[in-house]
């Protein structure tokens, strides 16, 4: 026998998925399909549930939050009892000839009941209530809601400090101030909803007046002249109907404008309605002995109610005696047992448990971009992220430190920041939704947007709408999206701190990686010959002017061959990158044979070189006019080959290329300082410009 399956759409849903769509349904069919009397009588005594339920779930509810969804409730409610309304009208005007029990039971019992035999004191008391709900209670309550929702919003910047201050004092964890914001952020739009939703309730309650008075003139048109009934039986029936089907549906609608009422009048506590009350209307014996002896007083006044109020004084004089009692009890509890209330609170010791290790590398991002790094939002910059890693790790030669990301709500929305060992080292904005089109310097034309400049590079760029990306594309503009801005820049700043991020832990890893294939070199080295320090600080050398340490069998074997005779991490450096020369010289020349470069003018290298020998390797010899000369006529040479379009290259001797490289690496980063000894033989050198040739 083959099982009943659910198509697969149908069983991913619940009751409750289901619920609001049926009901929405349902309301809708209710005012074009007819109902039976039956099934009115249903939907009414629902309706009249419903009503009951909430103002007992407003009366019990703590804080106004509590019951977050009752704006919505508001009008979901009202939309019910104008169906219904629209329902049972059809069913008056149709059947109401055949009896007061054409539209049910429910209609006709409380037609009697307020009506009473009393036509005109059946109108006139229906008239009451309506306006009583119209005019008293739910503009009562709207005018509440809005005040409370300005108010709310004019609180806000204030309670957003308050909560600030609490977690920069440590007061508050972020979770939890995270929470408070959104609670903040909430009371401002319940109070905003429910000042919009108090507006339903108005017009439903001028909508039933117009609903009775429809009926009752149109019953009688019907009953009179399609029916053939006589002006008396045709105005008993409908006017029964019309007010019982008014009376069915103001009355549900007066409790539920009651309790929007109690819901926006209270002030937040911890106790319910009930709580507040019993604890603050009778918590005072004074006022009960006072009020008791004024309702006994005018008890005794001739011609009142004797037995009434009498009874009623001896009832409040002795709930007063009760109250005076209870308080004698408590106030003489020991007060020991209040001890630990008070001490709760109390924050605890520090320990060092709250002492935090520093994230190495750090991304903190607003909260406009927090879908762009929350897994469970498919957030593509975690991809990215994880391809930045290894891309590094294949390129450069070593693992960097995992990205440790948190949102910052004291970033702007849409700016993030990148920290290296907890300083920030960039920051930027990107557009979450938006394109960055970026203007490499040859462009067709603008683009309307948002200008900027990209973080990583300093290229003038501007925000665009997603339908703009294929003509920014066409106008030559290099269009990216918010992830990529933000992960490009993150790999940019990696790659420029890449000595800084190889620290002893990952120089230990390195090496225990190594010692899988060349266990014994490895071992032979370190630490035998050369400590870990001074290795770690070689290969820092190495990847402060952008060499990548990849081949560290070179580098280990160079190591091993001239670590007998120097331990200067320095010299070290220069051997290697001796051995390393195919490798530097490739990765600033990709593909070619020939090496344009600058050069130093011969007199000018013959004062270098004096300095370096007066002075030592640190540069301390060079005087304040020689380095001037030097550094301007560098960046002059500099932007001569930027401008050709080729890498600013300066071949120095051998000796000079350490202290030049340290020299210039502050003014121009991006200038590569090469030695004679570490270009290949197969290389053919092509001189453009001289360093002081012009001096």
């Amino acid at each position: 026998m083959n099982s009943l399956k659910l198509p697969m759409w149908l069983s991913g849903l619940n009751g409750r998925a289901l619920a609001a769509p049926l009901l929405i349904i349902l309301m809708l069919a209710m005012m074009i399909l007819p109902l039976p009397a039956f099934a009115l009588d249903i939907f009414f005594s629902f309706n009249i549930a419903i009503a009951i339920i909430v103002l007992l779930t407003s009366l019990y509810t703590v804080k106004p939050l509590d019951f977050m969804v009752f704006p919505t409730v508001l009008l979901v409610s009202t939309m019910l009892r104008l169906s219904l309304n629209v329902a049972s009208t059809r069913v008056v005007l149709t059947e109401g000839h055949t009896g007061p029990d054409a539209a049910g039971k429910v209609i006709e019992a409380f037609g009697h009941f307020l009506i009473g035999g009393n036509y005109a004191v059946g109108i006139v008391v229906f008239v009451i209530l309506t306006i009583i709900n119209f005019t008293v209670v739910t503009k009562g309550a709207g005018r509440i809601a809005e005040v409370g929702a300005r108010f709310a919003l004019d609180a806000m910047p204030g309670k957003q400090m308050a909560i600030d201050a609490d977690l920069n004092a440590g007061l508050i964890a972020e979770q939890e101030a995270r929470r408070r914001r959104t609670e903040v952020a909430q009371e401002a739009e319940f109070y905003g909803a429910m000042d919009g939703a108090s507006k339903y309730v108005r017009g439903d309650a001028v909508a039933g007046i117009m609903v009775t008075v429809i009926n009752i003139v149109g019953g009688l048109v019907v009953g009179m002249v399609q029916h053939d009934l006589d002006f008396a039986d045709a105005l008993k029936n409908y006017t029964l109907l019309a007010i019982g089907d008014g009376l069915v549906a103001q009355i549900p609608s007066l409790i539920i404008s009651t309790a929007a009422g109690v819901v926006v009048s209270r002030v937040a506590s911890d106790q319910d309605i009930s709580g507040q009350l019993i604890g603050q209307l009778f918590a005072k014996p004074q006022v009960m002995f006072i009020s008791a002896g004024i309702i006994g007083g005018m008890g005794i006044i001739p011609g009142m109610p004797h037995i009434a109020f009498i009874l009623l004084a001896a009832v409040m004089g002795g709930s007063g005696y009760v109250v005076r009692k209870r308080m004698e009890v408590a106030a003489q509890e020991p007060t020991k047992q209040e001890a630990p209330v008070i001490q709760a609170p109390e924050m605890e010791e520090a320990t060092w448990q709250d002492v935090l290790p520093v994230d190495t590398l750090g991304l903190e991002v607003g909260y406009r971009l927090i879908p762009l790094v929350d897994k469970a939002q498919g957030g593509e910059l975690l991809r990215r992220i994880k391809g930045i890693r290894k891309k590094f790790a294949q390129e450069v030669g070593f693992l960097s430190p995992p990205v440790h990301i948190r949102d910052n709500l004291e970033l702007k929305p849409s700016a993030y920041k990148i920290a290296l060992k907890g300083v920030e080292v960039g920051s930027g904005e990107a557009m979450n939704g938006q394109f960055l089109a970026i203007n490499p310097g040859m462009v067709a034309g603008t683009l309307p947007g948002v200008p900027t400049t990209d973080p990583a590079f300093g290229l003038p760029a501007v925000w665009i709408d997603s339908g703009m990306k294929e003509h920014a594309q066409t106008l030559g503009y290099t269009v990216v999206d918010a992830s990529t801005v933000i992960a490009t820049h993150l790999n940019h700043l990696i790659t420029t701190h890449a000595a800084e991020l190889l620290g002893r832990q990952e120089v230990q890893l390195l090496l225990d990686h190594l010692s899988k294939e060349m266990p014994k070199m490895v071992e032979d080295l370190i630490p035998k010959i050369l400590s870990l320090s001074t290795l770690q600080k070689v290969l820092q050398n190495l990847l402060l002017e952008g060499v990548h340490i990849r081949d560290m069998r070179s580098i280990i074997e160079a190591l091993s061959e001239y670590a007998m005779h120097t331990q200067d991490a320095n010299e070290l450096t220069a051997h290697v990158r001796v051995v390393l020369g195919r490798a530097i010289v490739q990765q600033i020349f990709p593909g070619t044979n020939e090496l344009t470069v600058m050069a130093l003018d011969s007199r000018l290298e013959r004062l270098l070189m004096q300095a370096l020998n007066t002075g030592g390797a640190d540069g301390s010899g060079i005087e304040p006019g020689l380095a001037d000369t030097l550094s301007s006529q560098a960046e002059i040479a500099t932007k001569h080959q930027e401008q050709i379009g080729v890498t600013p290259v300066l071949l120095v001797p051998a000796p000079l290329r350490t202290l030049l490289s340290r020299f210039l690496r502050r003014t121009l980063p991006q200038l590569k300082v090469l030695s004679h000894a570490e270009l290949p033989e197969t290389k053919t050198i092509k001189v453009t410009s001289l360093v002081g040739g012009q001096s």
